[in-house]
């Protein structure tokens, strides 16, 4: 997993919708289905954490903006 924490949001939500179609295709075994599906967890973690991030900055951003304007 490590190599997936460097991924930018864009990659790894990219990433995150090839594993959905992945396992939309019944022709996968179920190891591969687990996998896929612990990697996409880690995936969408990361993305939400990501989001969360930039939601933080995005606030700070507006509040200095204010802050600045009085």
């Amino acid at each position: 997993m490590s190599n997936k924490e460097h991924l930018s949001f864009e990659k790894a939500l990219s990433r995150l919708e090839k594993i959905v179609e992945e396992l939309e295709n019944e022709s996968i075994s179920l190891d591969e289905s687990i996998e896929l599906y612990e990697e996409g967890i880690a995936l969408s973690k990361q993305c939400t954490e990501k989001l969360e991030d930039a939601e933080l900055r995005i606030k700070k951003v507006a509040e200095q903006q204010a802050d600045d304007n009085e």
